[in-house]
């Protein structure tokens, strides 16, 4: 029996578990749909398994056993080595178009729509990529409706090829990644020589919440150069400074619109802080042991505060 998430825009059927809110997976009524034809239409998209850290962790000694889903609830497993089987996922509109049984849903009930941010610091690494993939191509059903080129109405591509193709000029639209740079900048403290890395505070965090967040310097690739050269580029840009010895770290999908998420850390190698003030409000070295509020668990930024901590003995 097939089962699917059920989203709307970044927002996730969940049900409320005793550790936190976990996507559900709904039960797809049997007979009435052809899966195989069905899962290509705008609004109902079949998803790859998405692997867990384990399979490239070469120091994971856990097994990786994927559990079974259950009529509507993926049990969980460790981060380290829950895999996410395939899977389908299918828009709210959608889903009730086609008579899909779905749970009561409210904000006072146990399942309900629960944003996409507010999911990835608790659910495993594999779970949070394939959520991100069905976002994002559900986006670009959406997007790709019509063609770019000459506006006739598009169709899907045959044989299961991600694609929208336009049966007037044949111009074929894949989904599209938009690679991103985000780095963590660090240098010892000039007085004290404790570590720090640099963190800032964007205008897109808002300024409702207090205290405010700090992140990382972060910015899209430009056409014509490569992850180093946009790495420099942005942290130029951004606060006027220059780095070296840049190395790759990890990666993180992240559907705001359509993103890959590229992590590097660096070294501050010299220059004064300029801010850029249409992008920041502030930005600064601080020292580890004394943080302002960091971006939460689950997010490449803070995956990469937290590595940077950890390298100095600090568990943050």
């Amino acid at each position: 029996m097939a089962h699917a998430f059920i989203l709307s825009d970044d927002t996730v059927l969940c049900r409320q578990m005793p550790d936190g809110w976990w996507p559900l997976q709904v039960q797809l009524p049997q007979g009435s749909m052809h899966l195989e034809d069905q899962a290509n239409q705008v609004g109902y998209v079949s998803l790859q398994e998405s692997l867990s850290p384990s399979h490239w962790h070469s120091d994971s000694n856990q097994n990786d056993d994927i559990d079974s889903p259950s009529n509507d609830v993926i049990h969980k497993d460790t981060a380290q080595t829950f895999t996410a089987p395939p899977a389908f996922a299918m828009t709210y509109d959608y889903a009730v178009a086609h008579h899909v049984t779905l749970p009561i849903i409210a904000e006072s009930s146990s399942d309900t729509f629960v944003p996409y941010r507010q999911l990835i610091n608790n659910i495993p690494v594999a779970l949070s990529d394939q959520i991100s993939q069905a976002i994002q191509l559900l986006r670009w059903q959406t997007d790709t409706q019509f063609c770019s080129r000459c506006a006739s109405p598009t169709v899907h591509a045959d044989q299961g090829e991600r694609a929208m193709v336009c049966p007037v000029c044949q111009l074929r639209q894949y989904p599209r990644v938009q690679p991103c740079v985000i780095t963590a900048i660090t240098r010892p403290n000039p007085v004290t020589d404790e570590m720090q890395i640099l963190l800032a505070h964007h205008h897109r965090h808002g300024q409702q919440k207090l205290p405010p967040m700090y992140g990382l310097i972060a910015g899209f690739v430009e056409v014509g150069e490569n992850l180093e050269h946009a790495v420099v580029r942005e942290v130029a840009e951004e606060v006027n400074i220059s780095v070296s010895d840049i190395r790759y770290v990890s990666s993180q999908p992240w559907p705001f619109p359509s993103n890959l998420m590229l992590g590097f850390q660096a070294s501050y190698a010299g220059g004064e802080i300029v801010i850029q003030e249409e992008e920041l409000a502030h930005a600064d070295f601080f020292d580890l042991s004394n943080l302002p509020k960091i971006p939460p668990k689950g997010s490449i930024a803070r995956e990469l505060i937290d590595q940077v901590a950890e390298e100095q003995g600090i568990l943050l």
